[in-house]
């Protein structure tokens, strides 16, 4: 046995959404589209961690077997004080967590404070599970976890 230190293998789309988040300055490990999140989880070389209220996964829907750590809470959506303390105790901070929430606006944040906090594999998932607003203002018509036809399930 050598005295080197196993590095562990990056899976190629995590390493393409690191590069691609260096080269933009992000101040966290980086974006990843949600089919490459779910094919991500599926393989079990990451987390899923969906950020948003415990209000919008029971009235608009979740993704199964994801973990559930609010941002924010309450209507004003305050933020939660406790959101990194709640993340690593289900995660840890060597796993590899993908945040969503419901357009990736919440979620980039929520990274970046996991980032400081010194997870070191904290990505957000681009789009969310609704999507961006379409020109009526509307989700869910053009992008996202939803729009795309992956797992999800409603209360």
């Amino acid at each position: 046995m050598t005295d080197e230190v196993q590095e562990r293998v990056i899976h190629p789309v995590l390493e393409a959404a690191r590069e691609a988040g260096a080269a933009v300055q992000l101040p966290y490990a980086g974006s990843v589209p949600p089919k490459d999140a779910w094919a991500l989880v599926q393989a079990g070389d990451a987390v899923l961690v969906d950020v948003r209220t415990a209000e919008e996964r029971k009235f608009v829907g979740y993704v199964p077997e994801s973990l559930h750590v609010a941002w924010a809470t309450g209507t004003s959506l305050s933020r939660n004080p406790r959101f990194v303390r709640e993340l690593e105790a289900k995660t840890g901070k060597d796993a590899v967590v993908l945040l969503l929430c419901r357009s990736g606006k919440r979620s980039a944040a929520a990274a970046e404070a996991a980032t400081k906090a010194g997870f070191a594999h904290a990505f957000n998932v681009s789009e969310g599970f609704e999507g961006e607003l379409d020109d009526q203002q509307r989700r869910g018509t053009q992008n996202g976890w939803r729009y795309l036809g992956l797992p999800w399930v409603q209360d």
